[in-house]
This record gives structure tokens, C-alpha cells and sequence, in this order.
């Protein structure tokens, strides 16, 4: 009778000690980061992360492509179950195309400093683009100058936009549903085609999500405005 309750403890530990790793790789998806998701929809799960120098995760893994937007330079090293190392060097303002991991993974910020990263986690499947193509007012056309393709997939078209001090846009359409991720101080006008006008205010680290449209923009401070825009396709 001990021999049966001591064995039926050990399984019940066991069970615990499992439910508890199945929540922590299930959870644990932004490098082992528990803030909660700035926006979750049906095509993105977006979070801000913040690792502090020789902050090392828990292992986790990633189920989804994702495209990593950071906002501070830095250096990171990925450790899988392998024991493979991948060293991750990183500018201010970069974006990078993420996809979804083989093997779980360690991460840790071998940086002296706090590093801020915006994760956006794509819920789509990878596969054939079926959405229409853009039209003639698609803002990579018609303003080729301020905003710039950096990524673009069957699941994703990441862009880059720039505004100078005061600069004032043309007239453009946003196909696609979106993600604005402020690099710096935001004082922006939007004017749609019926001449209605609305003026926002955003500061550096932000995220917002937008719907398919047709505004021009002028950035209304005197000093640059960049954003990354991520559009999802699907």
C-alpha cells in the first residue's frame, strides 16, 4: 500500500512538473517576456519587449513567422536544445523577418544596455498571396521617395516611411489592413480625399493598427518622423 501511494506521488509531481513546462513553452513566445499583447486580432499578436543586459530567457519557442522591429541597437544570442548559437547584431530602427523556430531556444541580451523590441506575431499561414494587388494610389507607387519596401512576402508587405520637418505627402491609398510602429515623435495631419482633416500625436515605441484607406499626411513637427508599417496580406 506505501509502495502504491508513493508511486501515484511521483506520477502526480511528474503531471504537474509537465503541465507546467506545457505552459511555459506555450506562453512564453516573446523570448520569455510576460507583457501582455498590445494588439491580438485575427491576423496579428503584437508585443513590446523590453530585456534588460544579461536577461536570459526561458526556454520557448516560436510557432509563427513574425517580423522584429527594434527600437534600440543591440546584440542577443538565440541557444537551441542543439546547443546551435545564433548571434543577433542589431540597429536602432531595423526590421528583420523572423520565421518560425525549428527548435526551441534560450535568448539573452549580451548588450550593456536595455534593448526594446516590438514583435509582431503573424497568425496567417504561409502560402500562396490570394489578396488583390494594390491599386494606382498605392503609396509605394505614387511616393517611392518617402516610403521604401524592406520586407515583402505571401504573408507581409513591411515598409518604411519618412517624413522631414514640415514635409506634407501626396494623396495615397493603404491597401491593406496595417501596423504603425512609431521610430520617433509623431505630430502628424491626415487629410482624406473629401478634405476632412485630423491631427495625431504618438510618441517613439508605439504601435496602432489601421484599416485599408486614402489620406495625404503631413508631419507637423520640426524635426523627422519615421515609421515601420507592417501590411498584412492575409
Amino acid at each position: 500500500m506505501k509502495t502504491y501511494l508513493l508511486i501515484r506521488s511521483i506520477q502526480s509531481k511528474a503531471t504537474v512538473l509537465l503541465i507546467g513546462a506545457a505552459i511555459n513553452m506555450r506562453f512564453l513566445t516573446a523570448d520569455g517576456a510576460d507583457e501582455p499583447a498590445k494588439i491580438d486580432n485575427n491576423q496579428a499578436r503584437v508585443l513590446v519587449v523590453t530585456s534588460a543586459p544579461d536577461a536570459k530567457s526561458a526556454l520557448h519557442e516560436h510557432t509563427m513567422n513574425r517580423v522584429m522591429i527594434y527600437l534600440d541597437a543591440g546584440k542577443m544570442t538565440l541557444t537551441d536544445t542543439a546547443g546551435q548559437v545564433e548571434t543577433l547584431n542589431f540597429r536602432a530602427g531595423e526590421v528583420l523577418w523572423s520565421p518560425a523556430t525549428k527548435r526551441p531556444h534560450v535568448s539573452l541580451n549580451v548588450g550593456d544596455h536595455p534593448v526594446r523590441i516590438i514583435e509582431v506575431e503573424l497568425k496567417s499561414q504561409p502560402g500562396r498571396d490570394t489578396t488583390p494587388q494594390p491599386g494606382p494610389l498605392d503609396w509605394v507607387k505614387v511616393d517611392p521617395n518617402r516610403y521604401k519596401v524592406e520586407i515583402e512576402n505571401d504573408q507581409v508587405r513591411v515598409i518604411r516611411a519618412r517624413y522631414g520637418p514640415r514635409e506634407k505627402g501626396v494623396m495615397h491609398e493603404h491597401p491593406f489592413n496595417y501596423l504603425v510602429a512609431f521610430l520617433t515623435e509623431c505630430n502628424l495631419k491626415v487629410t482624406t480625399p473629401e478634405g476632412e482633416s485630423k491631427v495625431g500625436t504618438r510618441v517613439a515605441g508605439d504601435v496602432t493598427w489601421g484599416q485599408p484607406t486614402k489620406h495625404s499626411e503631413e508631419n507637423l513637427n520640426d524635426k523627422p518622423l519615421e515609421v515601420i508599417v507592417v501590411e498584412f496580406k492575409k
